[in-house]
C-alpha cells in the first residue's frame, strides 16, 4: 500500500469520523435546545402563574381595603351626624322657649320633693330660676349653677347634691336610646 492510498485512508477515517462527531453533536444539540425550550416554557408557565396568583391577591387586597375605606368614611360621617343631633338637641333643651319646659320642671319637681330629704336648698339653674320660685314649695332657693335647665338640692352644709338638670337627664336618655336614634337617622 502506497504512502498515497495510506493517507487518503486515513484522511476518509478522520472525515469519517469527524462527520459522526458533528452528527452526534448536532442530535445532542438539538437534544439539549429541546430540553431547554421545555424548562424555559415550564418557568415561563410558572412566572405567568406566581404573577396571576399575586395579581389576584393584590386585587383581593385592593377591594378588601377601598371597602375598609369607605365603611371608615361612612362611621366618620355617621358620627358627624349624632355628634350634630347631640348638639341640636342641647341647643333645643337650652332654649327658653323649648316646647314642654314647664311640664318638664314640674316632674322634676315631684320627682325631687319624692326623692330629696327635707331641708333640702334648691339651686335653680338661671333660665328656670323664675318658674321654680313661683313652683318649688318645700324648698329653699339658692344660689343659681350652671346647666341647660333644671336645678339641684344640696344640703345646708353642701355634703349631699342631687342633680335635676336637663343635661344630665338627656345624656343618659341619648345613652340608653342611641340604637333607637341610628335607626331613625340611618335607617338601620
Amino acid at each position: 500500500m502506497s504512502l498515497d492510498k495510506l493517507a487518503g485512508e486515513i484522511e476518509a477515517m478522520a472525515k469519517a469520523e469527524a462527520k459522526a462527531v458533528t452528527d452526534e453533536a448536532a442530535t445532542e444539540a438539538k437534544q439539549i435546545a429541546k430540553e431547554a425550550e421545555k424548562t424555559v416554557s415550564s418557568y415561563r408557565e410558572e412566572a405567568i402563574a406566581n404573577a396571576t396568583r399575586m395579581c389576584d391577591q393584590i386585587a383581593v387586597e385592593s377591594i378588601a381595603a377601598a371597602r375598609q375605606r369607605n365603611q371608615k368614611t361612612l362611621l366618620v360621617a355617621r358620627r358627624a351626624e349624632l355628634d350634630a343631633t347631640w348638639e341640636e338637641v342641647l341647643s333645643r333643651a337650652a332654649s327658653p322657649s323649648m316646647k314642654g319646659r314647664n311640664d318638664v320642671l314640674k316632674s322634676l319637681l315631684a320627682q325631687a320633693s319624692d326623692e330629696a330629704p327635707s331641708g333640702m336648698i334648691l339651686k335653680p339653674v338661671k333660665i328656670d330660676r323664675d318658674f321654680l320660685a313661683k313652683n318649688s314649695s318645700g324648698f329653699e332657693m339658692g344660689d343659681e349653677v350652671d346647666g341647660l335647665g333644671g336645678f339641684v338640692l344640696e344640703d345646708a352644709n353642701g355634703s349631699v347634691l342631687m342633680d335635676y338638670r336637663f343635661e344630665g337627664r338627656l345624656s343618659d336618655a341619648w345613652d340608653d336610646r342611641l340604637g333607637e336614634v341610628s335607626s331613625i337617622l340611618f335607617g338601620e
